[in-house]
């Protein structure tokens, strides 16, 4: 991380992989993730209520597709995305001045304490980028201190692994035979908000009214062919692989290659998810 983005000691192990490997291939891919979750962003934006004055918050923003939809909506106000990745945060304002979006901004921050203006947003927003943080009651207590009295607070969280064939089929063809752990369901990861009940104590914690939650389902894009997602899968989830001998890394390929081959569609690989979509506001 740079001088300028401090870091809470609970969130390093995230900064260290969002700041360096990871950050660097999710922003070499930037157009194949964003496009990966393109179906979910109207019912996404839509719950934000976004009016054409508004000032939004994105939270975890990646590579900055929802903060340019966000700043498209606020035509007459802001979007700031801030995340913890250089990298992403350049593919991010990059893509933006390409697309003339001048109100949208980009910074790189911890938003579990970065000093955010209190009351600076009527609008909070996170798609999949919530679920990282070390200490998520200090984070949100930092965002509702953010967000304005009769602020919206929405996010795309991931269900269950068991409710999400990407993670669970793409996992099982890297076995190749081993037992690979899940990751303990209140560590920070991807599916650390995937129990309605602990986000409402959660988001009770740090200050928010009870949480609305609804189901929604999706595919998610991988790649045009069989062929093409291959290697992306493969550089996405290299992590799976270790341990592994060359017999065993090459099995673990094959057996992934057979599991994309089987979700190969005319409209490209697509694989099945489910999210929450979570709308609050402040006690």
């Amino acid at each position: 991380m740079t001088d300028a983005a401090a870091v809470d000691a609970s969130n390093a192990d995230q900064a260290r992989a969002w700041d360096g490997g990871e950050g660097a291939y999710w922003a070499a891919n930037a157009e194949r993730f964003e496009k990966g979750m393109t179906r979910y962003s109207t019912r996404f934006l839509g719950a934000a209520e976004i009016g054409a004055s508004a000032r939004v918050l994105d939270i975890g923003c990646g590579t900055g597709d929802t903060t340019r939809d966000a700043a498209r909506l606020a035509s007459r106000g802001s979007a700031l995305g801030v995340d913890l990745s250089a990298q992403r945060i350049d593919v991010a304002r990059q893509r933006a001045a390409a697309s003339g979006i001048a109100n949208a901004h980009f910074e790189q921050a911890d938003a579990q304490i970065h000093p955010f203006a209190e009351h600076s947003a009527d609008v909070v927003i996170s798609r999949t980028g919530a679920m990282f943080f070390g200490d998520p009651v200090a984070a949100f207590r930092n965002l509702a201190r953010a967000l304005r009295p009769d602020g919206r607070l929405v996010l795309l969280v991931w269900q269950a692994p068991h409710r999400n064939e990407w993670i669970a089929a793409i996992t099982a063809a890297l076995a190749a035979g081993r037992n690979l752990p899940s990751p303990p369901p209140d560590a920070p990861g991807p599916f650390s908000m995937s129990d309605p009940d602990g986000v409402r104590t959660l988001l009770s914690a740090a200050g928010f009214a009870d949480p609305q939650f609804e189901s929604l389902e999706e595919p998610m894009y991988f790649g045009a062919r069989a062929d093409d997602a291959h290697p992306f899968i493969a550089g996405l989830t290299a992590w799976m692989l270790e341990g592994l001998d060359d017999n065993g890394k090459a099995r673990a390929l094959d057996d992934l290659r057979t599991t994309i081959g089987k979700h190969e569609t005319r409209n490209g690989v697509l694989f099945a998810s489910a999210a929450w979509l979570i709308t609050t506001a402040l006690s």
